[in-house]
């Protein structure tokens, strides 16, 4: 694609826009504060659970938004997308409520939950092995050639940064009915559309919030970009359980706004993120998948600690996404 022009990035108002087209559509997910993890970590947290939205995920709000906007006349052609699962269903859910044809390009080894949710809202799945290195985008864009689609990206696009941007004004709209704002925010990264569009709709409205990625060990390309200066790849695509982010590079579109609103990120492991599932079950009674509690992992692993002081202030977390496997789920919460 090149260099992006900065000045075609999407905007607070392009979340507004986008808030207007998901009106009465997207749940508007709750904020919620639970004492048992203030006290724990010295601090007010709220956690966005994202995990109630349609489809289980946030992904929702930026594929609706992205879907709704093709114009009437190329909607019999349909859409396309690539995903490993949470994308997958919000795009063929929004096709659905449209009344549009979709096909998902998902990886043979994506969570069965996923894959099936997706089938089961009318999608057509076709299946690509990641680890032989085929390209998911490569087998997306000659669909998208072939039927004269429409390709929905799952980060790399205005209208979904700007869907997911949702979520960021939702935050600071609720946290101002209980006279807060929020001072911390940690957000999951993969290819960065949720980071993205949270920090636009976030500093747009409260611009001395602090903000960090959360990602998984030995996938935290946003991180190493960050401190780069320019776009870093990971050097594997699968062995994490947080299957949700294991986009291999930051998006062209969504890393010039997290580098300009967020510029620093943390990890959590993998142990450190079944130990957050379990806790997400037994102690907050929430269903959370691996890479929807990326944040909060790493909030518990005490990943802020020397980074930033949370002692007193207004900590965010989003709970992104709850679709997870029950034999996955059984393994976490009793491991």
């Amino acid at each position: 694609m090149g260099i992006i022009d900065k000045n075609l990035l999407p905007t607070a108002a392009d979340i507004e826009a986008a808030a207007k087209r998901l009106f009465g559509i997207a749940v508007r997910t709750p904020l919620v504060n639970f004492p048992v993890l203030d006290e724990r970590l010295g601090a007010r947290v709220f956690l966005k659970v994202e995990t109630l939205q349609r489809t289980g995920s946030f992904k929702f709000r930026g594929a609706y938004n992205k879907v709704s906007s093709i114009p009437p006349e190329r909607r019999a052609a349909g859409v396309v997308a690539y995903s490993s699962g949470n994308h997958a269903q919000g795009v063929a859910a929004a096709a659905k409520l449209l009344g549009m044809p979709a096909t998902i390009v998902m990886p043979a080894d994506a969570p069965k939950a996923k894959r099936n949710r997706t089938l089961a809202l009318g999608a057509e799945v076709v299946p690509y092995d990641r680890d032989a290195g085929e390209d998911r985008a490569a087998i997306a864009g000659k669909i998208v050639k072939e039927r004269s689609a429409t390709l929905v990206p799952p980060y790399d696009d205005p209208l979904i940064i700007a869907g997911q941007g949702t979520i960021g004004v939702e935050i600071v709209e609720d946290l101002a009915k209980l006279g807060l704002k929020p001072d911390i925010v940690v957000v999951g990264a993969s290819g960065g559309g949720l980071a993205a569009g949270i920090s636009l709709g976030v500093k747009s409205r409260v611009p001395d919030a602090i903000m960090f990625t959360a990602e998984p060990e030995d996938f935290d390309d946003t991180l190493r970009s960050f401190k780069s200066g320019h776009r870093e790849a990971n050097a594997k695509v699968s062995g994490s359980i947080c299957d949700a982010l294991m986009s291999n590079t930051p998006g062209e579109w969504t890393f010039p706004i997290t580098q300009a609103l967020i510029g620093q990120g943390i990890t959590a492991s993998d142990a450190d993120v079944a130990r957050a599932v379990r806790y997400a079950f037994e102690e907050l009674k929430l269903v959370v998948e691996p890479g929807g509690a990326i944040g909060l992992a790493a909030l518990l692993a005490g990943k802020l600690d020397g980074r930033c002081d949370m002692r007193g202030k207004v900590v965010v977390a989003i709970l992104s996404g709850g679709n997870v496997d029950v034999d996955m789920f059984a393994k976490l919460i009793a491991s």
